[in-house]
């Protein structure tokens, strides 16, 4: 997800040298029919609505035009990025059609890593390759037609139907105890770590890091899974595990936050 977030924000640095008229709009979640679906960037200009299916992969991969069937080299078949994006074109066309815009609509693969090779690619697919976006940005930069009242309203439209909380994003039920406690390495993810001088060593991969920032990361997860939970020195001591002076945890967490305490004084936490 990380990797094709960025990819989907190195091709808006592409887009955003657009000199034409145009309105750009990204990241758009819609819905029709009980369809939900995602258009990763989208362009109103000349008279047409262009949209992107943004794909960073990376590596060797082959297309079966017969079967329409995508592949990572050699054999592993994920879904076919082209015609995902052919869903989506016929999703929002039913969209802009409810809400009464007669409008053409292109779409486009977008490979933006360097490092993608594709075997077998077919010609008569809407696909832009990482060598093409350069000259694809300097043609689209060619249109002549000027925006008008009418795109504007269908940008406004498109924004206000736009889905702000995912129903994909699903998380987990989880409680404290349920949760393995300890610091993790950064590098490798491993909660094999041990303690020398200031330093936290994974005993995995033997990455280095200093207690204080190991223990403010660890931190900052602990504020993401537990919100309402007040930070203290006792519950940070046990989240941590591997450091084992309370001493020590309680100047990290004074010299990150502020201390506050409750009405009688008789416990201090940090915020």
């Amino acid at each position: 997800m990380s990797k094709g977030f960025d990819g989907e924000l190195k091709f808006d640095t592409w887009t955003e040298t657009l000199q034409c008229d145009c309105i750009i709009i990204n990241d758009l979640l819609l819905k029709i029919n009980n369809t939900i679906f995602q258009i990763d960037s989208l362009i109103i200009a000349g008279g047409k609505v262009y949209f992107y299916e943004v794909k960073n992969y990376e590596g060797d991969f082959v297309y079966h035009s017969q079967s329409d069937k995508f592949f990572i080299k050699p054999q592993q078949e994920i879904v076919n990025p082209v015609l995902q994006a052919a869903r989506s074109e016929s999703l929002l066309t039913q969209l802009l059609n409810r809400y009464g815009f007669n409008t053409n609509i292109e779409s486009f693969v977008v490979f933006i890593n360097d490092e993608f090779t594709l075997y077998q690619a077919p010609i008569d697919k809407p696909i832009i390759y990482p060598n093409q976006i350069k000259r694809y940005i300097k043609q689209f930069n060619s249109l002549s037609s000027k925006l008008n009242r009418n795109h504007f309203f269908l940008a406004d439209k498109l924004i206000s139907l736009h889905i702000n909380d995912s129903p994909y994003k699903q998380l987990p039920s989880y409680s404290y105890d349920q949760l393995r406690k300890g610091i993790t390495c950064l590098k490798c993810n491993s909660f094999s770590i041990s303690l020398k001088g200031s330093k936290c060593i994974c005993e995995q991969c033997g990455y280095m890091e200093a207690i204080s920032t190991a223990v403010m990361r660890s931190v900052k997860e602990f504020q993401l899974l537990f919100p309402e939970q007040k930070i203290t020195t006792n519950i940070i001591h046990d989240w941590c595990r591997v450091v084992k002076s309370k001493r020590t945890i309680s100047s990290i967490l004074a010299h990150n936050f502020r201390v506050e305490s409750n009405n009688n004084n008789r416990w201090t936490y940090y915020r």
